[in-house]
C-alpha cells in the first residue's frame, strides 16, 4: 500500500508542479483517508498544506433507492471554494462509474472548479459508464463477480487490498 501511494503522490507532484491550485476532495469514506495519505506524503515534498474535502455521495446514487428505506447519509465538508481550483477526486476502487458520476454530480453544487481529475488506488475494470482515472495505483483483472476491498487502518484497523472471488 505504501509504494501504490508513493508512487501516486509523486505522479501528481509532477503533473501539476508547486500545486498552487490543487486541492482534493476523498469520497467518503475511504477514499478520505487515501487522499489524506497521499496529502501527507506530498505536504513533506512541498513544505506547505494541500486542501483536502470530503464528500457523500449517498443522495447522488442511481441505486439509492434500492439500498433500503433509510440510505446511510454522511457529511460533505469542502473547507475551500472550488472555483479556480484543480481537484483530485480520490476513490478506493474504480468499477462500474457509477460512483464516479455520483461525485461529479455532487461536486457541481459547489461550484464549478477548473478541472477535475480522478485518482483510484485500484481500478478493477467492468464500466457501465465512460469514465476512466487520470491516475491508478493497480490495475486488477477481476470479474464481474468477485469483490475488491481496500483496507485502511483508520477504519478497518489494518492497510492493504483484498480480492474476493466470486462474491455476492
Amino acid at each position: 500500500m505504501d509504494g501504490l501511494l508513493d508512487t501516486l503522490a509523486a505522479a501528481v507532484l509532477d503533473r501539476h508542479g508547486d500545486c498552487a491550485s490543487l486541492a482534493f476532495i476523498g469520497i467518503e469514506r475511504r477514499g478520505v483517508n487515501i487522499a489524506s495519505a497521499l496529502i501527507c506524503r506530498m505536504e513533506k515534498k512541498l513544505g506547505r498544506a494541500v486542501p483536502l474535502g470530503r464528500l457523500d455521495i449517498s443522495l447522488y446514487r442511481d441505486d439509492w433507492t434500492v439500498r433500503g428505506p433509510k440510505p446511510s447519509v454522511g457529511q460533505t465538508r469542502i473547507p475551500f471554494a472550488v472555483g479556480g481550483r484543480i481537484l483530485i477526486l480520490v476513490d478506493d476502487v474504480l468499477f462500474t462509474g457509477r460512483t464516479v458520476r455520483a461525485a461529479l454530480e455532487a461536486l457541481a453544487d459547489h461550484g464549478r472548479p477548473d478541472k477535475i481529475e480522478l485518482l483510484a488506488l485500484v481500478d478493477r475494470g467492468h464500466r457501465e459508464l465512460p469514465i476512466r482515472a487520470d491516475y491508478v495505483g493497480l490495475a486488477l483483472d477481476t470479474r464481474p463477480e468477485d469483490r475488491v476491498d481496500v483496507l485502511v487502518r483508520e477504519v478497518d484497523g489494518e492497510e492493504g487490498i483484498r480480492l474476493v472471488s466470486g462474491a455476492g
